[in-house]
């Protein structure tokens, strides 16, 4: 298997990716923005026919993505077999097939959260907060506001943190921190020690915005409990992912390919890469798996 970090020029389909491996593959594990969709938040035909091929020959396809439910509509269409999604960075599992359900929730305690924001107001000065519940996302006034939720409620993080405050009660699935001039892995690390045993702190934006979920909860947990109630094993599951918050599912899982605009330290720990998301990167893969099966 070709090392991540390989300098020599490699296209997406190099049988040196792992050949010879693809007979056991049961799972495909994808990620979706910057990995399986395109730039304008579109899946390919080419996506569309490779994943609908992998389905055919029997191999499961999961998304497993940082989005919540209700932002999940981009891929729906495309669910086949178990119709199961993991969202938000492995807090939910949700079923597609029944408009988002929530299957499972693996929240982040309030208190953890509390003491969270109050760790990073003091690492961090400037830093605003979003709250993001099962119901829906709120945020604080200086947050960058979202334009998919403009009828979120707006107040400090301790008020939407307040489990008697009306509507707000639902269980928290992610708290997010924006920071308007730190770089983006200097706020990650920083943060990281900030927050110590309170969560799981990751990022998957360009910008200095981070998603804080439960102790524990990562994509790959979540990915590994459903992978686990299947009796499929990691070695039997392909992974795809861009960014930090896909580098604990890539390296769980038994083959994992970071997409070429990957961060670097994506492109560290994945055991291939393919081409990027804008090139199809993900099918292109697919397609060579399907392939090896038939010889």
């Amino acid at each position: 298997m070709t090392s991540a970090t390989d300098p020599r020029p490699r296209p997406a389909d190099d049988p040196e990716d792992g050949a010879g491996a693809a007979a056991a593959v049961r799972l495909i594990a994808t990620d979706l923005d910057g990995t399986l969709l395109r730039d304008d938040k579109s899946v390919s035909e080419r996506t569309v026919a490779a994943l609908a091929a992998a389905e055919a020959a029997g191999i499961e396809v999961f998304f497993v993505t940082g989005r919540p439910a209700r932002w999940m509509g981009v891929v729906s269409a495309h669910v086949h077999g178990h119709g199961l999604a993991i969202c938000a960075n492995g807090a939910a599992v949700v079923d597609l097939h029944a408009g988002g359900e929530l299957i499972e929730v693996r929240p982040l305690e309030r208190a953890d959260a509390l003491a969270t924001v109050a760790a990073l107001r003091a690492a961090a000065p400037d830093t605003s907060f979003a709250v993001e519940l099962t119901t829906g996302i709120h945020y604080e006034p200086d947050y960058p506001p979202f334009q998919f939720d403009p009828a979120a409620s707006i107040g400090t993080a301790e008020e939407l943190l307040h489990a008697q405050t009306p509507g707000l009660g639902a269980p928290v699935i992610k708290l997010l921190a924006h920071h308007p001039t730190m770089a983006p892995d200097d706020f990650l690390d920083l943060a990281r020690t900030a927050v110590g045993t309170y969560g799981s702190v990751t990022r998957s934006s360009p910008t200095a915005l981070l998603e804080i979920s439960g102790p524990g909860v990562s994509k790959a947990s979540t990915l590994a409990r459903c992978c686990a109630e299947r009796g499929i094993l990691p070695e039997e599951v392909v992974a795809f992912g861009d960014m930090p918050n896909d580098i604990e599912m890539l390296a769980w899982a038994g083959r994992s390919y970071a997409m070429g605009n990957a961060h670097p330290a994506v492109l560290a720990v994945a055991s291939g890469r393919t081409a990027p998301n804008e090139e199809d990167g993900v099918a292109a893969i697919i397609e060579q798996l399907l392939a090896e099966r038939q010889q």
